[in-house]
């Protein structure tokens, strides 16, 4: 704890005492149901802690989920709680979970997503550099003989294989760019075509 933490400490605690000190000088008449309020006010405490702690634990393990709206030629997908935007793809009818990123040149499997859609990551050549916000990786290309969402079909498809390690796989602008509109607003990703 650094002295900032301490300082902080140090206040809440003489604080909560005021606080107390003040409770049980003003109902010292009533010292029974004084300790049931202490009590409950401090199980529903707990509660809180509890219950926030959890869900800070459990936001990162959940995976996003697919809200998108697909209506003919045109999918709606709402930004997610992390501020990104996912979609849920068949690679060679293998369901695919993408992170869309406008940041990213290329679709960009995960080696497991590979393996699910049928492409065996160690029989590919990985003779390409990408470079990431995490720094460089190699990559090695191959095809997907259908990309598909809704009733929006792509037959041979280029995508690129991760030879590290990635959680989820990216939808770049290699396939962003099949749609005639892409707009972002209001927490709204609309492709159209």
């Amino acid at each position: 704890m650094d002295d900032w933490e301490t300082g902080r400490l140090v206040y809440l605690v003489l604080l909560g005492a005021a606080l107390a000190g003040y409770y049980f000088v003003s109902h010292r008449d009533r010292i029974g149901q004084m300790a049931r309020h202490a009590l409950l006010w401090g199980l529903i405490f707990i509660g809180v802690v509890a219950g926030a702690g959890l869900w800070l634990d459990m936001r990162h393990d959940v995976p996003p989920r697919q809200s998108a709206l697909i209506e003919n030629t045109r999918i709606e997908v709402p930004r997610n709680l992390d501020g990104h935007y996912y979609l849920t793809l068949a690679a060679n009818d293998a369901l695919v979970n993408f992170v869309v990123d406008t940041g990213a040149t290329e679709i960009v499997l995960s080696r497991r997503d590979a393996v699910r859609a049928g492409i065996d990551p160690d029989t590919l050549v990985y003779s390409s550099i990408a470079s990431t916000a995490n720094g460089t990786v190699r990559t090695a290309r191959t095809k997907l003989n259908m990309l598909r969402i809704g009733p929006i079909i792509d037959h041979d498809v280029a995508v690129w294989v991760n030879e590290g390690e990635m959680e989820t796989s990216l939808l770049g602008m290699a396939y962003l760019r099949r749609f005639q509109r892409l707009e972002i607003a209001d927490g709204l990703l609309v492709l159209e075509r």
